[in-house]
């Protein structure tokens, strides 16, 4: 219970006080309804009395009256962080989960599949929100009650208290056996269900290519692995639990009925009056309730653990440090001293000991075989992590002394593959700088040939470009990508090949738009056509995590080297033809 509090207070968040009240609320309300059954006795009490007690019994009425009124105001204060907190915990907690998320390193974050996290940003967040406002204050109530009422019930006869102190104890190993399975068994339906929803996630944008290969709809065995997976987890979790359920479940009624025939044999024996056993009865019955709903309890405590848990794991991921001494670059530059850096789980360094630099408002290109390093290049430069050896400067600071902020206030990225949201044209244009005026948005439009698709679409700007921006083609996708570049107006651009899946036509269009974008900035390519980056101020060869070359596109085809092969060979491939031989006769 102690991990528990703590878990939930961590996912309370800011609003942990409120949750501490809560409970300091539900245990005196508690307390309160067990004084109300408890006054059953003196009431039954004194109307049993020859002759009936008459004033005495009216007292206890009235003591009962006020109790149940009492506790009805404090439930209705206990409830209030239901009502009025929940959703603010939930809000504040996906906040929280988002900003991690935003500051974790990115590496890290690649490492974790997108239906994980959706799980946990999702259900996992409800999950635990409903802990903390129901469940918590359920448990109070279901244990408080009962400690009193046995406390009263021992006061009243010790032999029938003791029947219920011997029913405790042998339900303790019974209950944390059950927590035991139920915890095993709802991380691995968690796990499951994790797994399930990336697996959706997978199949939805995929869906094309499960339709092409007949993998779509009852045929995807991909879906059909973790819907059988999911299925397994929650029945062996069932399975698992039941046979302390059903102990837990016999303990109760065998404790119930040993009260009973305890409390007729000492009637019997005239050391307990009939009216006495009815109220103690009353109050064993409220006593036995929480053994009863243990079984329901210790699941949804153990569910609720399970998410808190994903939860805290997601929240108590490291950021990358920001190191003291930074401070806001004045030119923009980019430098690379000796830099090596091996990717978490891997032994081979991806980059080793490379040094070079960009100079402000020059075109660098760096092109090379896939695997070669190029991409870890870039990702150094917006602090995807920082290098296991050597510095990258902006501007002659150290990347790691800044903010993640502050740096990519300096940079603008257009990768290959665009992602737009499921808004307008003009929304996903904004985003590189929200608080852009219209004419701004639309001025970047134009520089980057968006205008001419935009405004043949019905609904112009504010046509919604999908999920994905599935409604535009590829060559669109990514002039809205440009504009939002351009919109930013960052002194540094990175593009990781922005016309490489692009078709002849789209290519010009988006060529041009680039050119807009890049005037007067310190741009870094990645290129995989040579053709495109002839004019590049610098090109790096890179090989086998290495600089292996550098200089102009002239100054590398007098060399003898890596570069001259790889113009060689995308020169011939321009002669490529599919032919077919003819089939024999």
């Amino acid at each position: 219970m102690k991990r528990i509090r703590r878990l939930m207070m961590l996912a309370a968040g800011p609003y942990a006080p409120q949750f501490r009240a809560t409970l300091r609320i539900s245990v005196v309300a508690s307390l309160v309804q067990a004084l109300a059954y408890a006054s059953f006795i003196p009431l039954l009490a004194a109307l049993a009395a020859d002759p009936i007690d008459t004033g005495a019994a009216w007292t206890w009425v009235g003591v009962l009256a006020a109790l149940v009124v009492a506790e009805a105001l404090l439930r209705l204060r206990e409830s209030a962080f239901t009502y009025d907190y929940w959703h603010l915990v939930t809000g504040d907690t996906r906040t929280r989960l988002g900003e991690r998320l935003r500051s974790m390193p990115q590496q890290e974050l690649a490492r974790r599949a997108a239906g994980d996290l959706t799980t946990v940003v999702g259900s996992n967040v409800t999950s635990a929100a409903t802990g903390i406002s129901s469940f918590s204050t359920l448990f109070v109530r279901l244990v408080a009650v009962p400690a009193l009422l046995g406390v009263v019930i021992i006061a009243v006869d010790w032999r029938l208290g003791l029947v219920l102190a011997v029913s405790v104890l042998v339900s303790v190993p019974l209950l944390r056996r059950l927590r035991t399975l139920s915890n095993e068994g709802f991380r691995r339906v968690d796990a499951a269900n994790a797994g399930m929803a990336d697996r959706i996630v997978e199949y939805v944008q995929g869906l094309p290519v499960f339709k092409a290969t007949g993998q779509a709809g009852a045929g995807s065995a991909r879906l059909a692995e973790v819907f059988a997976h999911q299925h397994e987890a929650n029945a062996e979790s069932n399975r698992s639990a039941s046979i302390p359920v059903a102990a837990l479940q016999f303990l109760v009624q065998a404790a119930m009925v040993a009260l009973v025939a305890l409390g007729a044999a000492l009637v019997l024996d005239a050391r307990l009056t009939v009216p006495l056993l009815l109220a103690v009865v009353v109050a064993a019955a409220r006593f036995a309730e929480p053994l009863g709903a243990a079984v329901t309890m210790t699941k949804l405590f153990e569910m609720s653990e399970a998410a808190l848990t994903r939860i805290s794991e997601v929240l108590g991921a490291g950021a990358l440090p920001v190191r003291p001494g930074g401070r806001a670059p004045e030119s923009f530059g980019i430098t690379f001293t000796g830099v090596g850096f091996t990717y978490d789980g891997r032994t081979e360094p991806v980059l080793e000991d490379v040094s070079f630099e960009v100079p402000e408002r020059g075109l660098t290109a760096l092109v090379g075989p896939s695997g070669s390093g190029k991409t870890t290049v870039t990702r150094l430069m917006t602090r995807f992590a920082d290098p296991r050896t050597g510095v990258v400067r902006l501007g002659g600071v150290d990347v790691s002394t800044l903010t993640q902020e502050e740096l990519m206030r300096h940079i603008a990225v257009v990768f290959q593959d665009v992602y737009l949201f499921d808004d307008t044209i003009l929304a996903n244009i904004a985003m590189g700088r929200p608080e852009a005026t219209h004419e701004e948005i639309l001025a970047a439009a134009r520089a980057a040939n968006v205008h001419t698709f935009a405004e043949r679409l019905p609904d112009g700007y504010e046509t919604r470009v999908g999920e994905i921006g599935s409604a535009l083609s590829g060559g669109e996708r990514q002039r809205i990508s440009i504009a939002r570049a351009i919109l930013k107006d960052a002194p540094v651009v990175l593009l990781d090949e922005p016309t490489a899946a692009l078709d002849t036509e789209s290519e010009v269009v988006v060529q041009q738009a680039i050119d807009s974008l890049v005037t007067g900035r310190t741009v870094v390519v990645i290129a995989h056509r040579l053709s495109t980056v002839v004019g590049a101020d610098q090109i790096l060869v890179f090989e086998n995590g290495r600089v292996v070359q550098r200089g102009t596109h002239t100054d590398l085809l007098g060399q003898d080297g890596r570069y001259g092969d790889m113009w060689r060979a995308q020169t011939r491939v321009k002669d490529w033809r599919l032919t077919r031989e003819p089939s024999p006769s």
